[in-house]
């Protein structure tokens, strides 16, 4: 396999763009695990092998225990999930399939039963951000392990 492009060294500002995206999410005192499992449920959804297999390596380093990983694409039927959790995965699969139905009514009063509108912003801000690195990586041909030689 080979990538089209080293996208960070054709455009260093758009790298440093997404990292402060990055930082602020980082900052905002949301839950890293949570963090992580929205990320990975979204490049789950986009098809996103390399910020799939990144993200999974960060959910066992921050010690998420493997069935919770495991069964992340199936989250609505697994009992290992938090009700926080699982509304923050509803609102990150209507964010990323937005065009289907938006984000209705009722999710978006679940989502706010367990965050605030502050929380709630910053959870749109992770998915809107992963889905801009899964459509980068995907747009310029990643795959696990093709960064090891920049």
């Amino acid at each position: 396999m080979k990538t089209r492009m080293n996208y960070r060294q054709a455009n260093p500002g758009a790298l440093a763009t997404m990292f402060q995206l990055e930082k602020f999410i980082n900052s905002s005192g949301l839950d890293k695990t949570l963090i992580e499992l929205i990320k990975l449920r979204v490049s789950q959804l986009n098809g996103c092998a390399y910020c799939v297999a990144m993200h999974t390596k960060d959910l066992r380093k921050l010690g998420v225990e493997e069935e919770r990983i495991d069964l992340l694409p199936v989250w609505r039927e697994a009992p290992v999930y938090t009700e926080a959790e699982r509304a923050a995965l509803a609102l990150a699969e209507a964010v990323t399939h937005i065009s289907e139905a938006g984000v209705p009514d009722d999710l978006y009063e679940q989502v706010r039963a367990h965050y605030d509108e502050t929380q709630f912003v910053t959870l749109i801000m992770v998915i809107n951000t992963i889905n801009s690195w899964n459509r980068i990586a995907i747009s310029t041909g990643m795959f696990p392990g093709c960064d090891r030689d920049w």
